[in-house]
């Protein structure tokens, strides 16, 4: 092998990462006249299509399926997790070949703060480029984030990426973490048939949602055979034991698989940020909330700009995406509706969980005045039709009757808080929401209902 050094390459934009933020902002700009050059060091696509919200999606279809079913073939569960994805990855590459991208394999990092090195291998050779373009984005994503604690990563432990390339049910699955990764897996596994335990460090689950939400979803996983060991702070991991502190007292739990499902840390560490003179700290990269520009100190010619993950603000793949045509819209000197303050967010448990706007504890806390009006599926025939009666949605609403707030739990919980957030986009009064005919019958007149 041997070192090839290219040329100085200039465009209109470059993109580091090709996530949902990366490959969407390059289609959109490509679309729109500008020059792109867009670098992935692992596969197109990015976390969420290869090793996150895609092939978790495929395992929590089957999972419901085995439910229902009471059989399945685990093999089969994970070929068919392996076809999505590939065929999606397969989807993003030809995109990036349409006219005005140029995609390129390797690892990119700042070699100043108007200048970005590209590292590659190309038949067994080290090809080294260097780029410049009057706009750069940063989309490099979030991995795992891994505590301080001792034995967590030997060789029982397992993030979400490998367990999703495990080729066996485990018999006993401990999750560390009851986010939406660690919950959305006790679901899974739960209707896999593993005795399944979270051990988590809050008093409960799911943090963002909506308290009475996150409490009823916990109920009904442990009503499914999950086991939950709350307000509990893992202090060591010893081969298939995870050890805890849980009211002063000292407990532990055995298992065969133990997933680390504590949070996510930014992709940062090789990019040479110093050398752009770009701020970050342990949440991500900094930047204006507003235009996604990055806080940089160093002065360059080009405009750097940070999303996704990456830059720590919401992390979830659709913010990713919107903010990065929101930095496409800047870079193109456009004005756009988006309003990223509105983000709902889903869980994809069995039952489902969903959310737009702030929870009641959140709005109570802020001294802010609001009605917080219920819905629940027992009452709708199409939930009775379907046998999906375990339910509830909470609607907000502020002094002026507008929808500023909506929590669901129940099938198809997602669906429903979409509806609610697009209402939310023009300031929807609830006397407005039920003024719009819905279908009968459907789960959606729960909103149209509510009282």
């Amino acid at each position: 092998m041997f070192n090839l050094q290219c040329s100085m390459n200039k465009s209109d934009l470059i993109i580091i990462g090709s996530g949902p933020g990366g490959y969407r902002a390059a289609e959109y700009a490509a679309k729109n006249g500008l020059q792109v050059v867009i670098i992935e060091s692992a596969q197109a696509g990015g976390t969420c299509l290869n090793c996150g919200c895609i092939p978790t999606k495929a395992f929590c279809h089957d999972a419901e399926l085995a439910e229902i079913r009471q059989s399945f073939d685990f093999q089969q569960v994970v070929e068919r997790k392996q076809q999505i994805v590939e065929q999606l990855r397969s989807g993003v590459e030809s995109l990036m070949q349409q006219p005005g991208i140029t995609f390129i394999h390797g690892h990119g990092h700042f070699l100043d703060a108007n200048t970005v090195e590209v590292v590659s291998t190309v038949d067994e050779e080290t090809v080294v480029q260097q780029f410049q373009a009057k706009n750069i984005i940063i989309a490099t994503g979030s991995r795992t984030k891994i505590l301080p604690i001792e034995g967590i990563t030997g060789p029982n432990c397992v993030t979400s990426t490998e367990l999703l390339d495990i080729q066996e049910v485990p018999k006993r699955l401990c999750i560390i973490g009851a986010g939406v990764i660690g919950m959305e897996f006790a679901s899974v596994f739960a209707s896999f048939g593993s005795e399944v335990t979270v051990v988590e460090y809050l008093k409960e689950c799911l943090p963002a949602l909506d308290s009475d939400i996150a409490k009823r979803l916990r109920k009904q996983l442990e009503k499914r055979g999950v086991k939950f060991y709350l307000g509990a702070g893992v202090k060591k991991v010893d081969g298939g034991t995870v050890a805890f502190e849980r009211k002063g007292k000292e407990e532990s739990v055995e298992a065969d698989v133990i997933l680390v499902a504590t949070g996510r840390t930014p992709n940062i560490e090789n990019l040479n940020l110093d050398r752009a003179g770009i701020e970050s700290d342990r949440l991500g990269i900094k930047v204006n909330p507003d235009t996604f520009e990055v806080v940089q100190q160093a002065s360059g010619e080009c405009r750097v700009f940070a999303i996704g993950d990456v830059n720590g603000r919401q992390l979830l793949a659709h913010a990713a995406t919107m903010q990065g045509i929101r930095v496409v819209n800047t870079i193109l000197g456009r004005t756009d509706k988006i309003r990223l303050d509105i983000m709902p967010a889903a869980v994809f448990t069995n039952p489902e969980a969903a959310s737009v706007g702030p929870t009641e504890d959140q709005l109570k806390d802020e001294g802010r005045e609001f009605t917080c009006h219920k819905g629940y599926y027992r009452a709708n025939g199409k939930a009775l039709a379907i046998e999906a009666t375990e339910g509830i949605a909470k609607l907000f609403t502020d002094s002026d009757d507008r929808i500023i707030g909506c929590h669901i739990l129940g099938a198809h919980a997602a669906d429903l808080v979409q509806e609610i957030a697009a209402l939310m986009n023009r300031d929807t009064t609830l006397a407005e929401l039920r003024d719009i005919v819905h279908i009968h019958p459907t789960l959606s007149e729960i909103l149209q209902d509510i009282g």
